[in-house]
């Protein structure tokens, strides 16, 4: 956890305003997080912290790709990201049990690590179902993979069922 120190922002020193805050997210950021769903990326966070008196609101725009692998052909692919979010972190000694959404910073906090909020924001970016083959794009889709899987395919056609003759007895009780 000790690379993810870059992603610490000490706010303690900075004037109230906007400050811009530039981040590279790699492989080594996903390393370091245990059971990820990404393993390889290319990405670029660009933080704006906009401090107020009691609050800090904090706008992320992530940009890249992420390596993920087809759920249809296997075959490995890009998967462009473009993500807009936004945080809010409030000064306050009590805990804010109520709202999820905001973050709390005490007296004794100098600094906001924005790294759990950055592999979160990717994560949940990451489509429920990965094809390289969206948009008629079908360039890194496994020609012969998808073939075999044609072959195999179950014919989804209902054939001549044979009826059991004990079943026709019982309809005609109706």
């Amino acid at each position: 956890m000790k690379s993810l120190r870059i992603y610490a922002i000490p706010f303690t020193g900075l004037k109230l305003g906007k400050h811009q805050f530039e981040f590279d997210v790699t492989d080594s950021f996903f390393d370091e997080f245990d059971y990820s769903i990404v393993k390889k990326a290319n990405l670029k966070c660009s933080v704006e912290l906009e401090k107020q008196e009691t609050l800090i609101i904090l706008n992320f725009h992530i940009t890249g790709h992420i390596d993920l692998t087809c759920d249809r052909c296997l075959a490995a692919y890009p998967q462009p990201l473009d993500i807009s979010e936004q945080q809010i972190a409030k000064f306050s000694e009590e805990e804010i049990d109520e709202d999820d959404e905001i973050i709390t910073l005490g007296k004794s906090d100098h600094e906001i690590n924005i790294a759990p909020l950055i592999y979160e924001y990717i994560n949940v970016a990451v489509p429920f179902v990965a094809t390289c083959g969206n948009e008629g794009n079908t360039e890194y889709c496994d020609k012969e993979m998808l073939d075999s899987l044609n072959k195999l395919a179950v014919n989804n056609e209902p054939e001549d069922e044979i009826v059991d003759p004990r079943w026709d007895a019982l309809k005609k009780i109706k």
